[in-house]
């Protein structure tokens, strides 16, 4: 399978590429994932439960990056394996440039399935990997610059410097009900 797309993520590039190297924040942004961790600076373990068409299966695997040139771009690939479902393998490109609006994330991925997974044919396994890509870049633009992003006290000024810098406006922070107290919300407008 090849999958090649490109998201507009409302959030400076440093911010972003800081996320993508993140597990706390790609655990929040993966779809239906239990669990990251960090081996290495450049190895990850994940555990993700994935649902295609009427298989469901649980996913162990490692996740190793490479090609790094930060905040531009890195190569990311790994293997899972989800025991009699079978096994997933593959990497992405993954490249960040700068626009107006904030960061536009290209990506370009190959991946391969077996086992179980490969019989139930390859417009499903497309299908429901261009559905969990939409709702990992959707999570992610929420967490990094959609509406609400949240900040802890201290960090609102560098980021209106830097809308600013970008000649947008900001709107006052205001504190969220359903959060500790310290913590504010920014919308860039």
């Amino acid at each position: 399978m090849k999958m090649s797309g490109e998201e507009i993520i409302p959030a400076p590039r440093e911010a972003v590429w800081k996320a993508l190297n993140d597990p706390e924040v790609l655990k929040q942004a993966i779809p239906a994932c239990q669990e990251i961790t960090k081996i290495s600076d450049n190895d990850l373990g994940a555990k993700v439960t994935v649902k295609i068409g009427p298989v469901k299966a649980a996913f162990s695997g490692t996740v190793h990056l490479s090609n790094l040139n930060p905040p531009e771009s890195y190569r990311i690939s790994g293997e899972g394996k989800g025991g009699v479902a079978g096994f997933a393998k593959g990497g992405a490109d993954v490249r960040l440039e700068e626009v107006p609006t904030g960061t536009k994330l290209s990506y370009d991925v190959d991946a391969q399935v077996g086992g179980k997974l490969a019989s139930l044919g390859s417009r499903l396994i497309d299908s429901t990997a261009r559905s969990l890509a939409s709702q990992f870049f959707e999570k992610a633009s929420q967490d990094l610059g959609g509406l609400p992003p949240l900040f802890r006290k201290g960090e609102f000024a560098p980021l209106k410097a830097e809308a600013e810098k970008r000649g947008l406006a900001v709107k006052n922070a205001t504190e969220r009900k359903d959060k500790a107290p310290r913590e504010e919300v920014c919308t860039l407008l």
